[in-house]
């Protein structure tokens, strides 16, 4: 419509042409985005070569063409099948040839027509037509005529909306009585599709296509007005964003002009920066934001903005969304563990079901696991084993000692120095939320006026409760489920029942003499002669002064004695070779003492043969099972018995059932009945420096 006057275009409207003039084969030329209507004038941008040549090859048809739509604008040689068959005859009415080779073409719409055969030709395509004849209703009722009114108001409203509407526009809307010419104008400014275009095109009820254009003049009316609205609130946003930077710019100048420092500001805004970043739960985002603006109106060098400072370092620096991808390879991890870790079958097994079922249910709450065992039996490597066979981050903290709740929980921010618990602080040297978090000594976990940190650990292990874990610094929830606690103990008795209950206990027993033997072979000696310079081939230790070393001179359910007896025989070579001794030194059995000293540890000898007096028990102890010599004298006495050996009350108890036994059985045993009243029994149990207990030694 731009490119003509709207005088011209009302003449255009109304003149009547001879359709009969019009050939019945004309060239064809399909066009791309746009649907031709009767009467609708428009430049055409023609590019392709074969349109090239059918608007040249109008002159011969009286300046005559038939524009057909594309059905898919992608397509660059287009096709009977590529093409709608219902088109308009459109009139060339100027053509202008561009420098790049493109032709220029403004083009009128005179008639709908439908193809009735392609004649090929090898330059452009032909096509036979039949011409489309609109049917107009016979006269104008109430209803065509409130429709036609309908569709000239939505019409000035929609151009209204877009900012288009003009005097000249309602004239030429005022002008047009045929409905069918009023549809054809009113679809030939709308932005449709062109499948709905397409669809009007072809309907030659005139009063149909004017109900057809209404329901899709609504439809774009609509959007118009929703289009119209988003725009005005970006431009409310933007003027909105324009006058806070307006005032902020203002309130840097005023700071300047006060000689404050711009350090602030950009802390400020460095502060923002992080915050956004952390992608914080919404709540404690809105209290980030808060404590920012309170920092915001403090004084640079105030105490309470340094509190501030530091709360929201705080913040910003703990991994809200920040974790590591779990590596889950059963295989791999089986090996890794075997290879760093020799024997401990059950714990290697738990640890790999553990993995096995995270494979299989990422989202499963883990189970917490407890290492129970005495020193030195590799609890603390296991847990570093775990982390490294799933790739992820590990932290260790020992709670040997901790009485304070405050180490777990954190202080409040009341207090001078407040600083988070030593949980979140974990969090915050990770880097990660999902790290391998081993809680070293469980068992040693102490409590007095401060508070019980036991109680306090309740919500962090419970995987019910810790994705909500409250840090009394903080003071926002912060999500630990996705953490990985391992806890480790020695013993089990002094852990509170409330905190065990929610744990799953495997116990590490110490080693056997065959299995540290071997780990000290495989692991310790060839770990010993790095640390000490030493290569490999220029020492050895027999297998004898080995089997010595682990029996006589370390006494352990661990390793960390046998370790450091070899590391004291590394050093004293090392010596000798620094003083320039050379060749080849072995270490045999009878060198231990020239190494190591004297033995520490007497095993007792085994009792090959049952002596009368003399009975052999079982013992448990830390380091393993021990065998339980018991003596037992008779003397001349007045039938009294006589317990020696710092023995504890369960053990007495087994002496005097045993007496009580013998004296109730002594006939069917031979003893005479005089035995017990003039003769003292005298049960004495060796080492009477060490305590022993227990109800093993009922059955020697």
């Amino acid at each position: 419509m731009a490119e003509a006057d709207i005088d011209d275009l009302i003449e255009i409207i109304e003149k009547e042409g001879n359709l009969d003039d019009i050939p019945k084969t004309l060239p064809m030329m399909p066009v791309r985005d746009v649907v031709v209507f009767t009467d609708m004038l428009l430049p055409l941008f023609v590019g392709r070569e074969k349109s090239i040549k059918a608007v040249e090859a109008c002159v011969d048809f009286d300046r005559y063409i038939f524009l057909s739509a594309q059905k898919d604008s992608e397509v660059e040689k287009p096709g009977p099948d590529d093409v709608y068959d219902v088109g308009t005859i459109g009139r060339v009415q100027k053509m202008i040839k561009m420098p790049d080779g493109r032709i220029k073409a403004l083009v009128q719409g005179i008639a709908k027509a439908k193809i009735l055969a392609y004649v090929k030709k090898k330059r452009y395509l032909r096509v036979n037509i039949e011409l489309l004849v609109d049917t107009d209703p016979k006269e104008i009722d109430i209803e065509i005529e409130a429709l036609m009114r309908n569709v000239k108001e939505s019409s000035e409203k929609l151009l209204a909306l877009k900012g288009e509407l003009s005097g000249d526009v309602g004239d030429l809307l005022s002008h047009i009585e045929s409905p069918g010419k009023l549809a054809d104008l009113v679809a030939s400014n709308l932005n449709l599709r062109v499948e709905d275009a397409q669809m009007l095109l072809e309907i030659t009820a005139s009063e149909d296509r004017l109900k057809a254009v209404n329901d899709l003049l609504a439809r774009e009316l609509d959007l118009s007005t929703v289009q119209a609205k988003i725009q005005t609130d970006v431009k409310d946003e933007i003027t909105k964003n324009q006058r806070d930077y307006y005032l902020r710019e203002q309130v840097k100048a005023i700071h300047r002009e006060l000689g404050e420092s711009d350090d602030k500001l950009a802390e400020i805004e460095e502060f923002k920066t992080k915050i956004k970043k952390c992608k914080l739960p919404k709540d404690c985002e809105e209290e980030a934001f808060k404590q920012l603006k309170r920092l915001e109106q403090m004084h640079f060098d105030s105490s309470e903005a340094s509190i501030v400072r530091t709360y929201l370092d705080s913040i910003v620096e703990l991994p809200w969304s920040r974790s590591t991808k779990d590596f889950l390879d059963i295989k791999k991890s089986e090996e890794m563990l075997d290879k760093n870790h020799y024997g401990l079958t059950k714990a290697k097994e738990r640890i790999l079901e553990y993995l096995s079922v995270r494979k299989l249910n990422p989202k499963k709450k883990g189970q917490i696991i407890c290492f129970v065992g005495p020193p030195g039996v590799g609890k603390t490597s296991l847990g570093q084993a775990i982390a490294k066979a799933m790739k992820r981050k590990f932290h260790r903290l020992s709670l040997g000692g901790i009485r304070d709740e405050a180490e777990i929980r954190g202080h409040r921010r009341t207090y001078i120095g407040a600083l988070p618990g030593r949980i979140l602080q974990g969090l915050r040297q990770c880097g990660t939320n999902n790290p391998v978090f081993m809680l070293d000594e469980i068992d040693k976990l102490g409590s007095d006026f401060r508070g019980d940190p036991s109680s306090a650990l309740l919500e962090a292990l419970d995987p019910e409760q810790n994705f909500e874990f409250s840090d009394h610094y903080l003071n926002m929830p912060f999500d630990l489920s996705n953490v990985l606690f391992i806890l480790t103990a020695n013993m089990t008795d002094t852990i509170p029942s409330a905190l065990l209950d929610r744990m799953e206990v495997i116990r590490i027993t110490g080693y056997t003499h065959p299995e540290k033997i071997t780990i000290a072979t495989q692991h310790l000696i060839p770990r010993k002669l790095k640390d000490n310079g030493l290569i490999r081939r220029s020492i050895h230790i027999s297998p004898s002064a080995l089997e010595c070393i682990v029996s006589e001179y370390t006494l352990e359910a661990g390793l960390r004695g046998l370790e450091r007896r070899l590391d004291t025989i590394c050093r004293k070579i090392a010596r000798q070779i620094a003083e320039g001794k050379k060749g080849r030194f072995a270490v045999t059995k009878q060198d231990l003492t020239k190494y190591l000293g004297p033995p520490h540890y007497m095993t007792e000898l085994d009792q090959e043969e049952s002596q009368v007096g003399l009975a052999t028990g079982l013992a448990w102890t830390e380091f393993g099972g021990e065998h339980l010599y018991i003596e037992i004298s008779l003397f001349p006495g007045k039938g009294e018995l006589l317990v020696t050996g710092q023995i504890g009350e369960v053990m007495q108890e087994s002496a005097r059932a045993a007496l009580t036994y013998t004296k109730a059985n002594q006939e069917a045993l031979g003893i005479d009945k005089d035995a017990f009243e003039n003769f003292d029994i005298h049960i004495h149990v060796p080492a009477g420096a060490i305590p022993k207990d227990g109800p093993s030694a009922g059955i020697a």
